[in-house]
């Protein structure tokens, strides 16, 4: 077993980590105060390619596995957890449900424009009353002539308010349930399609969080994604696959709040001495390191699954954002702690590293459906 990164993945992980030390970092305090969509650098990924590793070559893409892509989401998030997301929500949770159920059409119009970031994409799941259960979701479409006519709302859609290209999921049969939604790629200019409020979040503020309204949101029949009542199949496909960069999202936060940590425990005396040299401080440290350790482990395993061609990867997807969630919190919290006093003020980054960090637990799926995925998977 070969726990060596190979040769591309390790210069992917060199260049992108520079790349957030030198433009990622200066401006997260500043786009998490101010919520603004960060563009510019956006566009600056974009030029190095990396808002579309996975993409094929053909459609101006990478051509990049997931491990590597995993490398790269960790050390954006490093530097900046919103962008982080962006550049994963773009990917994995866009691009990747149309590589793996588009049309060859679908695929040479939306492809190219994801990877280039001409437009941003977002994946349209949740709703106000239909988080984890998909099933309970209260959006339609019914096929009239050549559209689908959408009603109803979405919340929470990460890249919202500045994405074009939206994969949105709506129920085509309430009587077939889950096996009664279907997904459809809905371009921001569709009649009947309105961005609504920006969410104001805990963290994550500069990730254009909102809701989506469709009012008799006219879709053309050849933008439906799949089969009809095929919906539900491409969402767990696709989550399945976005744990895996949610996870590494995760430990790109919890190292910045170690590294974070222990430069300031070697700054701070006390009582004479930096407390770094104090037993208490560097069990902190030590627990911290094992734990964020053990998650990167559990996050570049499931993309190397994935990237084997194994057709189900759930458990090891579930296990990877379980942990590497519960690390996150676990790091960020002991990072304030060593901290002490100054770690509650905004003068210090620990602060928006523990803002950021607890929706790590929520989406994606929940800590708590992350257990149930995996025990399932026992039982």
């Amino acid at each position: 077993m070969n726990f060596e990164l190979d040769s591309n993945q390790k210069l992917i992980q060199e260049m992108v980590r520079e790349f957030a030390v030198k433009e990622l970092e200066p401006t997260a305090v500043e786009i998490d105060q101010s919520r603004e969509f960060p563009w510019k650098n956006i566009r600056k990924m974009a030029e190095l390619g990396l808002m579309g590793m996975i993409v094929p070559d053909e459609y101006g893409g990478g051509g990049m596995d997931f491990l590597s892509l995993a490398i790269a989401v960790e050390e954006i998030s490093h530097g900046c957890a919103s962008t982080g997301v962006i550049v994963a929500v773009n990917q994995t949770l866009t691009a990747y449900p149309i590589m793996q159920f588009g049309t060859d059409s679908q695929k040479k119009k939306y492809l190219p424009v994801l990877a280039g970031a001409q437009k941003i994409g977002a994946f349209a799941l949740t709703e106000g009353s239909a988080g984890s259960d998909p099933a309970g979701m209260e959006t339609t479409a019914k096929l009239d002539g050549d559209h689908y006519i959408l009603n109803g709302s979405k919340r929470f859609i990460t890249n919202g308010e500045e994405a074009g290209i939206f994969i949105v999921f709506a129920v085509t049969d309430r009587e077939k349930a889950h096996k009664g939604i279907s997904a459809f790629i809905v371009e921001k200019e569709f009649p009947g399609f309105a961005v609504g409020q920006h969410e104001d979040l805990m963290g994550l503020r500069a990730t254009g969080n909102c809701e989506l309204m469709f009012d008799d949101c006219r879709v053309p029949k050849e933008n439906l994604l799949g089969e009809e009542g095929q919906g539900f199949k491409i969402a767990m496909n696709t989550i399945d696959t976005s744990r895996i960069d949610i996870g590494a999202q995760a430990v790109g936060i919890a190292q910045a709040a170690l590294d974070a940590a222990v430069k300031y425990s070697k700054e701070r005396k006390t009582f004479g001495k930096p407390i770094c040299e104090y037993q208490m401080i560097q069990d902190k440290l030590a627990e911290m390191a094992c734990r964020i350790d053990a998650a990167r482990l559990l996050v570049y395993r499931a993309a190397a699954v994935k990237d084997a061609g194994v057709s189900r990867y759930t458990k090891e997807a579930a296990m990877a954002k379980y942990m590497a969630s519960e690390a996150c919190m676990y790091a960020v919290r002991e990072a304030v702690q060593v901290y002490g006093g100054y770690g509650y003020t905004k003068d210090y980054p620990v602060e928006r590293f523990f803002r950021d960090s607890k929706v790590m637990e929520i989406y994606e799926g929940t800590s708590e459906i992350q257990k149930i995925v995996i025990a399932r998977s026992l039982l």
